[in-house]
């Protein structure tokens, strides 16, 4: 397949070449990887990573690792995204709902594939209460690694909805798919990767006798 430049994204003079950075990273991370479905290579190569890092991390946004926001989050490295729009298989009737920590990057990754796509911060995932006017998701999609999922978010979705998740245990992290259930939702873990842990998704720490 051919990718098209966007012309938005040209070299910054004296600095670093993005369009050539992009290129790179699908050519060397993603499908040395086996993420090779076009639709995510396109979604890839169109939006800009560099504009959804800070400013002093621009330079690195196409590294194969996660780049700190700068609020104790960070931005997964290219691969997790590539893995995660690849099993989420995402379809134009699709209303997305994506847990973001502010970056932006996988909302736009979605924008233009789906029918609507809807944010909330992993703070507004783990308040415990339903945030009012959203509901009926068929897809949700996590950008970091949880502990787990709070029920609050199964009742987000519609029955039936996907979800695509990182998942930490042991200090392990996972990409994890499932479906949604009656309000439940079940997880399978897939293949090991590193992801950014969403400390708000952290399990209560529980004495043991």
């Amino acid at each position: 397949m051919t990718l098209t430049e966007n012309p938005s994204t040209s070299a910054v003079p004296g600095g670093t070449d993005f369009a050539a950075a992009r290129r790179a990273m699908i050519d060397s991370q993603l499908r040395t990887s086996g993420v090779n479905e076009p639709f995510v290579l396109n979604a890839m190569n169109r939006v800009a990573r560099e504009d959804h890092v800070p400013t002093a991390a621009r330079s690195v946004a196409y590294m194969d690792r996660a780049v700190p926001l700068g609020d104790g989050h960070a931005l997964p490295g290219p691969l997790f995204h590539g893995r995660a729009l690849a099993e989420a298989r995402p379809v134009a009737s699709d209303r997305a709902l994506v847990v973001d920590s502010g970056a932006g990057y996988l909302p736009a990754l979605l924008s233009g594939i789906v029918q609507s796509v809807e944010t909330i911060t992993p703070a507004q995932a783990t308040a415990g209460r339903k945030p009012k006017g959203l509901g009926d998701f068929t897809l949700l999609m996590i950008d970091g690694a949880i502990e787990e999922l709070p029920p609050m978010l199964g009742k987000l979705l519609a029955d039936d909805a996907r979800i695509v998740t990182g998942l930490v245990e042991r200090g392990v992290s996972r990409i994890a798919v499932g479906r949604a259930s009656g309000g439940k939702i079940a997880l399978m873990r897939l293949a090991e990767m590193g992801i950014p842990r969403l400390a708000e998704f952290d399990r209560e720490e529980a004495w043991s006798f």
